[in-house]
């Protein structure tokens, strides 16, 4: 692995410090007193506090949404767009907990044009979800009866409370996890119709929770 940059070693000082001390309780000073920089590399990076809290989130956000887009752009059913956006929302909270554990402590904090992007942000992944939904709804796989909106909050409501209780040391890897996810999810949303296609086969197969 290569050197981390100046810009990467002030986020991982300040993940660290905000997650124990809380966002409001870390200066810029001591940021830089820990991370062994100066303010001049700090404002050289961040234009402010609230900017590197913003830039936390907004790195896995970004992840997500290139991920949901992917997922959508590479498979063709619902059924499989839907698989391949668990999997990939359930591995952030892997790769990012620390980011989405601070953000989720402390975004009350982002204000003006940071939380708007933000909120843009996360509206654009709802929307990507809900499209796949509704044309699930439409083609007969996904059941009809159950309003899209609610179903695709509970998908990322079930996901996102990942970040209070996942630990990496724990008896399931988040491999394990996702495909738990999977399964709930395709069992409670999938109609008669959408379980017997060849492809929601393939995935639930591929996909079956691991027994401890």
């Amino acid at each position: 692995m290569g050197k981390k940059s100046l810009k990467e070693k002030i986020i991982d000082t300040a993940l660290i410090l905000f997650e124990k001390e809380g966002y409001h309780g870390v200066t810029v000073d001591r940021i830089v007193e820990q991370c062994g920089t100066s303010k001049g590399g700090f404002y050289h990076n961040f234009k402010s506090k609230d900017e590197l809290l913003f830039h936390i989130h907004d790195i896995f956000i970004s992840y997500v949404i290139e991920k949901a887009q992917e997922a959508y752009d590479r498979y063709t059913t619902p059924v499989s767009r839907m698989c391949a956006i668990i999997q990939s929302f359930t591995k952030v909270f892997g790769m990012y907990k620390p980011h989405i554990t601070v953000f989720y402590q402390e975004s009350t904090y982002l204000k003006g044009e940071f939380e708007i992007n933000i909120n843009r942000k996360r509206k654009q992944y709802k929307n990507i979800i809900l499209q796949i939904v509704r044309e699930g709804q439409e083609s007969g796989d996904f059941r009809s009866e159950v309003p899209a909106e609610i179903t695709v909050m509970a998908v990322i409501g079930m996901v996102n409370w990942l970040y209070k209780w996942f630990h990496e040391e724990g008896p399931l890897s988040i491999e394990d996890i996702g495909k738990i996810y999977v399964d709930l999810i395709f069992h409670a949303l999938l109609t008669e119709k959408g379980m017997k296609d060849p492809e929601a086969q393939e995935h639930l197969l591929r996909n079956q929770p691991v027994k401890r």
